[in-house]
Protein backbone atom coordinates (compact mmCIF):
# COMPACT_ATOMS: atom_id res chain seq x y z
CA UNK A 1 0.00 0.00 0.00
CA UNK A 2 1.00 3.60 -0.42
CA UNK A 3 3.14 4.33 2.74
CA UNK A 4 2.91 8.40 2.46
CA UNK A 5 1.13 11.30 1.58
CA UNK A 6 1.57 11.39 -1.93
CA UNK A 7 2.11 14.81 -3.74
CA UNK A 8 0.36 15.92 -6.77
CA UNK A 9 0.81 19.29 -9.16
CA UNK A 10 -1.97 20.18 -11.30
CA UNK A 11 -0.18 20.96 -14.32
CA UNK A 12 -0.94 24.91 -16.14
CA UNK A 13 -2.39 23.76 -19.76
CA UNK A 14 -5.33 22.36 -20.65
CA UNK A 15 -5.38 18.76 -22.36
CA UNK A 16 -6.97 16.71 -24.87
CA UNK A 17 -7.45 12.82 -25.80
CA UNK A 18 -6.97 12.46 -29.11
CA UNK A 19 -7.84 9.50 -31.09
CA UNK A 20 -6.38 8.57 -34.43
CA UNK A 21 -5.88 5.24 -37.36
CA UNK A 22 -4.34 2.38 -35.55
CA UNK A 23 -1.82 2.74 -38.93
CA UNK A 24 -0.97 6.32 -39.01
CA UNK A 25 2.30 7.99 -37.82
CA UNK A 26 2.97 9.82 -34.80
CA UNK A 27 2.07 13.83 -35.68
CA UNK A 28 4.83 16.17 -35.06
CA UNK A 29 2.11 18.36 -32.52
CA UNK A 30 1.99 15.08 -30.69
CA UNK A 31 4.94 16.03 -29.12
CA UNK A 32 4.56 19.58 -28.44
CA UNK A 33 4.09 21.23 -25.01
CA UNK A 34 5.10 20.09 -21.34
CA UNK A 35 3.60 16.92 -21.44
CA UNK A 36 2.17 14.43 -24.10
CA UNK A 37 1.91 10.40 -24.21
CA UNK A 38 1.26 8.15 -27.08
CA UNK A 39 -0.21 4.85 -27.26
CA UNK A 40 -0.58 2.29 -30.00
CA UNK A 41 -3.04 -0.77 -30.19
CA UNK A 42 -4.22 -2.80 -33.40
CA UNK A 43 -7.12 -0.64 -33.06
CA UNK A 44 -6.11 2.77 -32.23
CA UNK A 45 -3.54 5.29 -32.05
CA UNK A 46 -3.93 7.48 -28.83
CA UNK A 47 -2.12 10.89 -27.69
CA UNK A 48 -2.65 12.64 -24.98
CA UNK A 49 -1.34 16.44 -25.72
CA UNK A 50 -1.95 19.95 -25.06
CA UNK A 51 -5.37 20.74 -26.16
CA UNK A 52 -4.08 23.87 -28.38
CA UNK A 53 -1.53 22.17 -30.23
CA UNK A 54 -4.72 19.42 -31.73
CA UNK A 55 -5.76 20.69 -35.17
CA UNK A 56 -9.54 21.09 -35.42
CA UNK A 57 -9.95 18.00 -37.60
CA UNK A 58 -8.82 15.66 -35.45
CA UNK A 59 -10.76 13.45 -33.22
CA UNK A 60 -10.29 14.62 -29.59
CA UNK A 61 -12.07 14.61 -26.60
CA UNK A 62 -10.86 18.55 -25.53
CA UNK A 63 -11.00 19.84 -21.72
CA UNK A 64 -8.95 17.82 -19.76
CA UNK A 65 -6.82 19.19 -16.24
CA UNK A 66 -3.82 16.97 -15.97
CA UNK A 67 -2.43 16.11 -12.30
CA UNK A 68 0.35 14.55 -11.84
CA UNK A 69 1.79 12.40 -8.78
CA UNK A 70 5.38 13.82 -7.84
CA UNK A 71 7.93 10.88 -8.04
CA UNK A 72 9.78 8.97 -9.26
CA UNK A 73 7.35 6.06 -7.32
CA UNK A 74 9.09 2.60 -7.13
CA UNK A 75 7.67 -0.02 -9.14
CA UNK A 76 6.71 -2.29 -5.71
CA UNK A 77 4.62 0.75 -4.18
CA UNK A 78 0.70 -0.90 -4.81
CA UNK A 79 -2.26 1.35 -4.21
CA UNK A 80 -1.02 4.34 -5.72
CA UNK A 81 -3.75 4.48 -8.94
CA UNK A 82 -6.44 3.16 -6.72
CA UNK A 83 -5.56 5.66 -3.58
CA UNK A 84 -6.66 8.16 -5.58
CA UNK A 85 -9.05 6.66 -8.08
CA UNK A 86 -11.39 5.47 -5.37
CA UNK A 87 -12.15 8.80 -3.45
CA UNK A 88 -13.07 10.71 -7.28
CA UNK A 89 -15.65 7.33 -8.20
CA UNK A 90 -16.83 8.04 -4.82
CA UNK A 91 -17.56 11.64 -6.06
CA UNK A 92 -18.83 10.92 -9.05
CA UNK A 93 -15.26 12.28 -10.76
CA UNK A 94 -14.49 10.14 -14.26
CA UNK A 95 -10.58 9.98 -14.59
CA UNK A 96 -8.17 8.98 -17.74
CA UNK A 97 -5.18 7.73 -16.01
CA UNK A 98 -1.76 7.57 -17.72
CA UNK A 99 1.88 6.28 -16.17
CA UNK A 100 5.30 6.40 -17.01
CA UNK A 101 8.33 4.82 -15.88
CA UNK A 102 8.44 7.41 -12.99
CA UNK A 103 5.14 8.29 -12.15
CA UNK A 104 1.18 8.37 -12.95
CA UNK A 105 -0.83 11.51 -14.42
CA UNK A 106 -4.78 11.28 -13.73
CA UNK A 107 -6.37 13.60 -16.32
CA UNK A 108 -9.91 15.29 -15.28
CA UNK A 109 -12.59 17.02 -17.19
CA UNK A 110 -11.96 20.99 -16.17
CA UNK A 111 -15.65 21.44 -14.98
CA UNK A 112 -14.59 18.45 -12.31
CA UNK A 113 -10.75 20.15 -11.25
CA UNK A 114 -12.71 21.81 -8.12
CA UNK A 115 -14.11 18.27 -7.04
CA UNK A 116 -11.32 16.86 -7.59
CA UNK A 117 -9.13 18.89 -5.43
CA UNK A 118 -11.26 19.36 -2.78
CA UNK A 119 -11.50 14.97 -2.58
CA UNK A 120 -8.51 14.36 -2.95
CA UNK A 121 -7.58 17.21 -0.54
CA UNK A 122 -9.91 15.56 2.21
CA UNK A 123 -7.53 12.57 1.67
CA UNK A 124 -4.50 14.16 2.76
CA UNK A 125 -2.56 14.13 -0.92
CA UNK A 126 -0.52 17.47 -0.90
CA UNK A 127 -1.84 19.66 -3.74
CA UNK A 128 -0.04 22.29 -5.14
Amino acid sequence: MVGTALSLVVLEPIFAVCRLPAAEAVPDWAYRGSFSSVSRTPRELSIVCEQDNVPSEVWAEVGWRCLMVEGPLAFTEVGILASLTAPLAAAGVSVFAVSTYDTDFLLVKEADLEQTLSSLGNEDFRIR
